[in-house]
């Protein structure tokens, strides 16, 4: 796996645990395969909170692009402009 600095594996987790942010996304902005997010997920949460976080993940379509009834973007009124992850 690549070396990640604090903040980014805190903003891939973060990215992990939203529903609407497909693990597409997160190998776009980090470079990480989805295998690649559970590794980290399982490395960084507590055993139970990996759980749940896996039971909540798992077969959901909106983490996966392809699987994804509509194929618009879902972005926040609140969210700002994020290019290459560095906030606009």
């Amino acid at each position: 796996m690549k070396d990640l600095s604090t903040r980014d594996i805190d903003r891939i987790i973060e990215m992990a645990w939203e529903d609407r942010t497909p693990f597409g996304a997160i190998d776009f902005q980090f470079g990480l395969s989805e295998k690649e997010v559970i590794e980290l997920m399982r490395k960084e949460l507590k055993r139970k909170s990996f759980e749940r976080w896996r039971k909540r993940v798992s077969g959901r379509n909106t983490k996966h692009r392809k699987k994804r009834p509509d194929m618009q973007r879902f972005k926040s009124s609140r969210q700002r402009a994020i290019s290459g992850n560095r906030i606009t």
